[in-house]
């Protein structure tokens, strides 16, 4: 696939796009007298009349491809998300069918989720929560962040916004990724990274590399009362591994991913000490779905205008 790749659409041909609302449709009819918005369900089987002309589908927030949909799109040229995660997708599209993201649409809101979790966690908010709910005044000494060391585990778009919301603090701030640069560390050199780090932020795509990343090993060299926070999914921590150093009490974390999710009644992450969870609304806010229109819409157009593609996902 070229590095830019270019939808092929004659200049005067409509654009059939499948989306999951008709506020989405709304909002890309707009851009165009070419743009037809259909609104599907997946789950309901293969499109039927125009809309099985589609070249571009936009999948609803965390879909998936059900068996036989895209058997049913035989003109589908490009699959625009939503959301910055792809890993539903990843594999999984007909040759010749590029997968976009929408990068960015999401990074403001989670990038301050991680900075909000690790202070609440810092400074010990939830159990503060926990004593108002209870009636109890109980003074205590917490930790803090300002001067705190700080490894980021992932240094994209979010990775590098959290780095500047966290300036302020006067962090000692170090990134990590998959290979090193300029200002980034490798992940091989993790084992020798992490016995330093107050904080521990993962904020890495999920890959054949990254699921399990957060192991048992990866835990065991963490220092101890270090805190860990996942803001990516929950299938690149050990869960059961995170349980054990939590019940021992040796590390913290605030999670707003888990696996299994949606965590189950009963489940012991509930009640682990130490833990600071969120049912993964890192991006939930209310000016997220804006960001996430403007992306696709700003995808459409390019399209529209014969340009080339952008966030495409080739590096999962």
């Amino acid at each position: 696939m070229p590095d830019n790749p270019v939808i092929d659409l004659p200049a005067d041909a409509d654009l059939h796009v499948l989306v999951p609302s008709r506020s989405l449709g709304a909002h890309l009819e707009q851009l165009s007298p070419r743009v037809r918005a259909h609104r599907v369900d997946p789950a309901d089987g293969p499109p039927t009349g125009d809309a099985a002309r589609a070249q571009v589908w936009v999948p609803a927030g965390g879909s998936g491809i059900p068996d036989g949909f895209l058997g049913g799109l035989p003109d589908l040229q490009l699959v625009q998300l939503m959301s910055a995660g792809a890993e539903r997708f990843v594999g999984r599209l007909p040759e010749g069918v590029v997968l976009c993201n929408a990068r960015g649409a999401h990074t403001p809101a989670t990038a301050e989720w991680v900075v909000a979790a690790a202070l609440a966690a810092q400074r010990g908010l939830p159990h503060f929560t926990r004593e108002q709910d209870a009636g109890r005044w109980t003074p205590g000494t917490a930790h803090s962040m300002v001067g705190a060391r700080v490894l980021v585990v992932g240094a994209g778009d979010i990775g590098r916004t959290v780095g500047r919301m966290l300036a302020g603090f006067d962090v000692d701030l170090t990134y990590v990724a998959r290979t090193a640069r300029d200002d980034v560390r490798s992940t091989a050199e993790l084992p020798e990274l992490l016995p330093d780090a107050d904080v521990v932020v993962v904020l890495v795509p999920v890959t054949d590399e990254t699921v399990g990343l957060v192991d048992a090993a990866f835990l065991a060299a963490m220092k101890d009362d270090a805190l860990l926070v996942n803001a990516a999914r929950g299938v690149v921590v050990d869960t059961d591994a995170l349980l054990v150093e939590l019940t021992a009490g040796r590390l913290r974390a605030a999670l707003d991913v888990t696996e299994p999710e949606p965590l189950p009644e009963g489940h012991p992450l509930w009640s682990a000490p130490g833990l600071l969870l969120t049912p993964h609304v890192a991006g939930s806010v209310p000016d997220t779905g804006d960001r996430a229109f403007a992306a696709v819409a700003h995808q459409l157009q390019r399209v529209l205008d014969g340009g080339p593609l952008q966030n495409v996902v080739d590096a999962y």
